[in-house]
């Protein structure tokens, strides 16, 4: 089980991305107070949460209603997942969480940021929701289930953390250790990616 928790915990860590989570969300919020930053931090991580047990308890009942089988669904989550890691890799998805941020702050009567774009997309996006079917498939019975929502728990705990500390410490870091951390990130996420599909392919034409 620890073995699940940590393969969860590393997916759901890389998915979500706190580190560039965190500077997008300084900047949203950069005329709110520190009690305002607080509550938005906690209700954005509160709903991306709802939103992605959600998708963990229910998501091959889905699946099985479309007739998807989890195999496929794993190779296009892996497909997708792997688009994600090379806009990591090359920013390009923090350039499109950048813009995001800077048109809804040009919008004067837009001041709740925790809804959107904070729990969704950038916390329970589409990467993320995959992410969590994905896993969710590889655990077996109520224990896997509890660890891998576990694992999510405390991912959300830490990207809580960077979202309510962001502000010092983007003033203490900056952008560059931010830009850094983001592709060393995309590189594992790739990795996973394909390993997603490989497990995929090898369970179809095993």
């Amino acid at each position: 089980m620890m073995e699940l928790f940590l393969s969860a915990f590393v997916t759901l860590f890389v998915v979500i991305d706190p580190p560039g989570c965190a500077p997008i969300y300084a900047g949203l919020t950069t005329n709110a107070t520190p009690a305002a930053r607080r509550s938005m931090a906690l209700r954005a991580c509160l709903i991306a949460g709802v939103i992605l047990v959600g998708f963990a308890l229910f998501g091959q009942d889905l699946l099985g209603a479309m007739h998807i089988e989890l195999d496929a669904f794993r190779i296009a989550g892996g497909i997708m997942l792997f688009l994600i890691a090379l806009e990591m890799v090359f920013e390009k998805r923090t350039e499109r969480r950048s813009d995001r941020a800077e048109k809804l702050k040009d919008d004067p009567d837009y001041e709740d940021v925790s809804v959107f774009p904070m729990a969704m997309p950038m916390l329970a996006g589409p990467g993320a929701i995959a992410s969590i079917m994905l896993l969710e498939g590889e655990a077996e019975g109520l224990e896997g289930t509890l660890v891998v929502l576990g694992a999510l728990g405390a991912v959300l705990l830490l990207t809580l953390a960077a979202l309510m500390a962001a502000s010092p410490l983007m003033k203490i870091f900056g952008a560059k250790v931010e830009a850094v951390i983001t592709r060393l990130l995309g590189v594992l996420l790739a990795a996973l990616a394909a390993q997603y599909v490989i497990d995929g392919l090898r369970s179809s034409f095993g």
